[in-house]
């Protein structure tokens, strides 16, 4: 397709072309009588003589060659980590050796750049039906427009924020998000027979897993435990451990931020705080921007590691989730923190990053 501001149309460039070779005209003449220059009234010319009127068209201005491309085999390694693996630019950069710039751009002429691009159950291109907004603002408040706050503390154990990750129960044979909607509620219905637990309503379920989550603000290291409830004595004693599992990393805590749930709000969780010498801190209501690294932890784990491949049972899943969070403290670049594990930045311990 011609541009807007091309002196010469396809029509225009055959006339001119046909007064040359077919008329006699000298190129200098055509080229003055069109209000072009020389070169290029000798180029659609020379084009006719050798296309005809195919010549008349233009031509695409990508190489011939490009030295400087990106391999088709480590684009088929990006698109692979990207299928299977649901990692984005930094993380593939990481595997790879690529700048995240790069994987970037092959995510993008591959369109795949977005997560909802790819269909979670064959790793796929997805069809796309959204339209959308070039011009949203990232990392701005949606309420007042202005840019969110960021914070972050001095030193690890500053500050811990913990919450609950609440995930249905992976029944038997595979969820809904692999196995289809038909043959996933059967095997939720057999599942919940089995175990016999049943909802509000007296309807058969398969359960839920409470992910009661513990990261530090400073380093973004992250402690997780899977229960069966979110009460007060249990978030209490995962408190107790995630503790003791800072402190063998030379960690002491001192400071805890969690939401306004029930367990947070007892008097049981205040006593605990105090006995291990932990100042607790609650979020505003209905502000879970307060709140919000380890609101973005969740969806990583949720990525990563909840619906990243298909489960064949709901013990499965819990039996992957320490090998991730291995991969999340030890190896996995955080965007926040330079691209860096979060383990890079326990610096308390000698040997602690290898």
């Amino acid at each position: 397709m011609t541009h807007a501001n091309a002196a010469l149309t396809p029509r225009q460039r055959l006339r001119l072309a046909r007064q040359v070779v077919d008329d006699g005209w000298s190129v200098a003449a055509a080229a003055a009588h069109f209000r072009v220059s020389w070169r290029t009234a000798e180029r659609w010319a020379r084009r006719y003589v050798e296309m005809g009127e195919q010549g008349m068209h233009d031509r695409s201005s990508r190489p011939h060659r490009s030295p400087s491309k990106t391999p088709r085999q480590l684009v088929r390694k990006v698109v692979h980590l990207r299928w299977k693996q649901r990692l984005g630019p930094v993380g593939i950069g990481a595997r790879l050796g690529m700048p995240a710039s790069t994987v970037h751009a092959v995510l993008t002429r591959c369109h795949i750049n977005r997560l909802s691009h790819v269909d979670v159950r064959t790793g796929e291109p997805a069809r796309r039906y959204e339209h959308e907004h070039p011009g949203r603002l990232s990392h701005v408040d949606v309420r007042t427009g202005e840019p969110a706050r960021r914070y972050e503390h001095e030193h690890p154990g500053s500050m811990i924020h913990v919450d609950v990750k609440k995930l249905g129960n992976i029944p038997d044979g595979g969820g809904w998000r692999y196995v289809g909607r038909f043959q996933g509620d059967r095997n939720r219905a057999i599942t919940a027979k089995h175990t016999g637990k049943r909802g509000i309503a007296g309807d058969m379920i398969t359960g839920t897993a409470f992910v009661h989550t513990v990261i530090d603000d400073h380093s973004r290291v992250a402690y997780a435990e899977i229960h069966d409830d979110e009460t007060a004595a249990t978030a209490i004693a995962v408190l107790r451990r995630a503790v003791g599992w800072f402190a063998a990393r030379g960690v002491t805590v001192e400071r805890v931020l969690s939401d306004n749930g029930s367990a947070y709000r007892s008097f049981a969780w205040r006593d605990a705080c105090a006995e291990l010498s932990i100042h607790p801190k609650r979020t505003r209501p209905y502000r879970p921007q307060t709140n919000g690294k380890i609101e973005r932890f969740h969806r990583t784990l949720a990525e990563g590691w909840a619906y990243s491949r298909h489960y064949n049972s709901e013990s499965a899943r819990r039996n992957a989730l320490p090998a991730w969070l291995h991969s999340y403290n030890h190896h996995r670049p955080h965007t926040a923190i330079g691209s860096h594990p979060p383990i890079s930045r326990l610096t308390n311990l000698p040997g602690q990053h290898i």
